[in-house]
């Protein structure tokens, strides 16, 4: 049951440089709830957490934050800390080569007389990890344990600075279903020990699942507030349309965007044929990781590849753009029926390939420099006047592109790593069409992002085999394959398992084709 208000923010208005972030937004949540914040990518979401939890200290936002009905003025994290608000960001902030006892009281030693206390320590963190549910020994590095154990990690750390409202932003964004259902459990075990939490998530049948209100953000200001079931225990009543209508300010009515088929006169012909693709793992030479793969791609189509974690499909699209993972060990790639070299990742840019990883921030961008610096980076020898790039012409490309993929930024000379998920996608899209290329293998496109940003990029996708261009769309998400695509392949231990038309494809098809195992 939940009870009166631990948090009250009220009119928060937060600017930066010629963009506000926040404007008047108000959120309450109470003791004992699990209260989720829904909105598009750049809604304000992980703004508001950062006023809450001092990453934006006080001074640097209008309005008031009450808790456990006191006012509060954070002046950086370790405050908000000692009043017992954790925040858990998307990226997470452990360091791999500690061990996980050494992460959960990193900044908070178990000491006695000014002397760290290892006994104490491992007692300790042998208690939290219990309490987690991880059975790892807390001597193990951070470093050799799965994004899902990791996240437990984290909550484990919160847990040692007697956390009271817990926040975590975009929780399960990067965890397979298995382990997002464990983190969820977790959370809801916490709810039943009184402790408080806020979730930032787009996954909104997971937000259906385990929350009791909903407020929902658009372009930084609070739309409204829903409770998710009307008493506790009760079965969700908010719908997904719902909160999407509250999102976005519409409904989406049609997830999907209407296709316009290729009609060019090579229309049909193989634009990318992948023949016998074996690759063996980087490092242990005995394991097959991509096993005997053919697959074609024609003109103007969408071809999924979806698989369960591990199946092989990263892998796959990675060695065959320009062997950049693993042991290449057999197999061709063909463009336009003729055998190509993808032997190095230019050679496969020259050859017509483009791949969009599916870890846009450490492969896709470079976060540290202006939109238009990342726009330009595949195409720089294009853009080049007497062997200097021609600044010019490269912030004219980028503006271009700022326009018709609608990228949300006041200008092009922006960090890229300030612009939220969703704009960063298309930034990357943005590198990658200006390249020209005639096959793009797409990774997980909309991984992280929300519901009115997936439209557009799903349109973008469209738009570019609308052009005539072959796309290899790989994703975990199997309703994102069966409104996109015109076939699907599926894929498991590394092997192809079965091919799917779009008449015929289902998610139970898929799923059956998906969990095949070695005969």
């Amino acid at each position: 049951m939940t009870g009166a208000a631990v948090l009250e923010m009220r009119s928060i208005t937060k600017t930066f440089p010629g963009v506000t972030a926040l404007s008047e937004v108000n959120l309450t949540v109470r003791s004992g709830e699990i209260h989720a914040l829904c909105g598009e990518n750049g809604a304000g979401k992980s703004t508001l957490m950062k006023v809450l939890s001092g990453v934006h200290p006080h001074g640097s936002y209008e309005g008031e934050i009450r808790f456990e009905g006191e006012p509060v003025a954070f002046k950086d994290i370790r405050a908000s800390e000692r009043r017992g608000i954790v925040i858990i960001h998307q990226e997470l902030a452990l360091i791999p080569h500690l061990s996980i006892a050494e992460n959960i009281f990193l900044g908070n030693e178990q000491t006695r007389r000014g002397v760290i206390d290892w006994n104490d320590t491992l007692r300790s963190a042998g208690r939290l990890l219990k309490r987690v549910g991880l059975h790892e020994h807390p001597h193990t590095p951070v470093g050799e344990l799965g994004v899902g154990k990791q996240q437990l990690v984290e909550i484990a750390k919160a847990l040692s600075k007697e956390v009271k409202l817990l926040i975590l932003d975009e929780p399960t964004a990067a965890l397979n279903d298995e382990d997002s259902a464990k983190l969820l459990e977790l959370i809801l075990e916490l709810r039943g020990e009184g402790i408080s939490s806020i979730i930032i998530s787009h996954k909104l049948n997971e937000i259906r699942r385990i929350a009791d209100q909903v407020t929902v953000l658009r372009d930084g200001r609070t739309i409204e507030t829903l409770p998710v079931r009307p008493s506790a225990g009760a079965e969700p009543q908010l719908s997904e349309d719902r909160i999407i209508r509250g999102m976005v300010g519409r409904d989406l009515d049609h997830r999907f965007p209407e296709r316009t088929p290729y009609a060019g006169e090579d229309a049909g012909q193989v634009a990318l044929a992948v023949r016998g693709w074996t690759v063996r793992h980087p490092t242990d030479p005995r394991r097959t990781v991509v096993d005997d793969v053919s697959l074609t791609v024609r003109r103007g189509e969408i071809v999924g590849i979806a698989g369960l974690m591990g199946a092989g499909r990263t892998e796959l699209a990675m060695s065959v753009f320009g062997r950049s993972y693993g042991r290449y060990a057999a197999g061709a790639v063909e463009i336009d029926g003729r055998e190509t070299a993808t032997r190095t990742v230019p050679e496969a840019i020259e050859a017509g390939l483009a791949y969009v990883t599916e870890d846009r921030k450490q492969y896709g961008l470079h976060l540290a420099d202006t939109v238009h610096r990342n726009v330009s980076l595949v195409s720089l020898p294009g853009m080049r006047r007497r062997g200097v790039v021609d600044e010019f012409h490269e912030r004219k490309v980028a503006e271009r592109y700022r326009t018709s993929m609608n990228i949300k930024t006041p200008t092009v000379f922006e960090q890229v790593g300030r612009l939220s998920g969703g704009n960063q996608q298309k930034v990357v899209l943005s590198k990658w069409i200006h390249a020209d290329p005639k096959v793009l293998i797409l990774d997980e496109p909309t991984r992280g992002i929300d519901v009115g940003a997936k439209y557009e990029i799903y349109t973008v996708v469209d738009r570019l085999a609308a052009q005539g261009r072959a796309v290899l769309f790989i994703s975990s998400e199997l309703p994102e394959l069966l409104g996109m695509c015109d076939r699907i392949y599926t894929m498991a231990e590394g092997r192809l398992t079965g091919e799917v038309a779009r008449a015929d494809a289902t998610q139970e098809t898929l799923m059956r084709h998906m969990t095949m195992s070695r005969s």
